[in-house]
């Protein structure tokens, strides 16, 4: 079937037919749903103190174990950032679907919590969560609030430069079970494998929905991309919302062009 446009009401319609219908429906989403909420993509969140390094620095075991206090705060710095926007009418849209169809399944490429907040429960969290710790060692899960570590970090100096710079010395603590490894961000770095739970409880979704919705994704970063061609394997239609045209907009069943925030609530509301 031909990609159709957002302006074309045959399109929305038919799109909107196949979400009241759908029984098991999955929602793939990426960095352009977070991104209208102000969450700077990974590459563009190098700002201020950051804008020295890159992101492949700050994002590697090797990183992490060459200078542990710099990576630690790098990671610290964004869930703060994160915790101080909000989920936006897409978010909240998804939300109210699954709450309609409890059936529904959300997997995401983001590492923020803006689904959750808006209300909604996410089956995968491909790439990891910034609200989520472990021991580099030992994988043990530990317990760390990244709001009030920086918040500390950055009280001697309130909103100064100085304050700015505490944060590139927090130390991140020892594991509490093995004593011995450093805690880390449970985030997804170059060179390492996605989460075995999270992919396969993915794949497993994509194999078995009957609709897929693709959102705010470039269709370029493996091996999430894959993930809708499973759906089309299995016969279900896939659906893109983007407002730009991706790797994976020829191969879709329908693609409809526009920001989350606004395609979404127009199809569910």
């Amino acid at each position: 079937m031909s990609p159709t446009q957002p302006s074309d009401p045959a399109a929305l319609g038919a799109v909107r037919r196949l979400i009241l219908e759908a029984e098991r429906p999955v929602v793939l989403t990426g960095a352009g749903v977070s991104a209208e909420s102000g969450v700077p993509t990974f590459r563009d969140a190098q700002t201020g103190l950051w804008e020295r390094y890159s992101p492949e620095q700050l994002a590697t075991a090797e990183a992490f174990a060459a200078d542990p206090s710099l990576v630690w705060s790098w990671y610290l710095w964004r869930a703060r950032m994160v915790r101080a926007v909000e989920p936006n009418a897409g978010h909240r849209a998804l939300a109210a679907w699954q709450a309609r169809t409890p059936a529904l399944r959300i997997v995401t490429q983001n590492v923020d919590d803006l689904h959750e907040r808006a209300g909604a429960d996410v089956l995968s969290h491909l790439h990891g969560s910034l609200f989520a710790f472990r021991c580099a060692e030992c994988d043990t899960p530990a317990d760390v609030d990244p709001s009030a570590v920086v918040a500390l970090a950055e009280s001697a100096a309130p909103g100064s430069e100085a304050g700015l710079e505490a944060l590139m010395h927090l130390e991140p603590p020892l594991c509490a079970a093995c004593r011995r490894g450093r805690v880390r961000p449970d985030i997804v770095w170059f060179g390492e494998l996605l989460p075995e739970r999270a992919w396969g409880d993915a794949q497993a979704a994509l194999e078995e929905c009957d609709l897929c919705v693709v959102v705010g994704t470039s269709g370029v970063v493996q091996p999430a991309a894959s993930l809708p061609f499973l759906a089309l394997g299995a016969g279900a239609p896939v659906v893109e919302v983007n407002p730009d045209r991706t790797a994976l907009s020829d191969a879709m069943t329908h693609v409809l062009r526009g920001p989350a925030g606004t395609v979404l609530p127009a199809l569910l509301g």
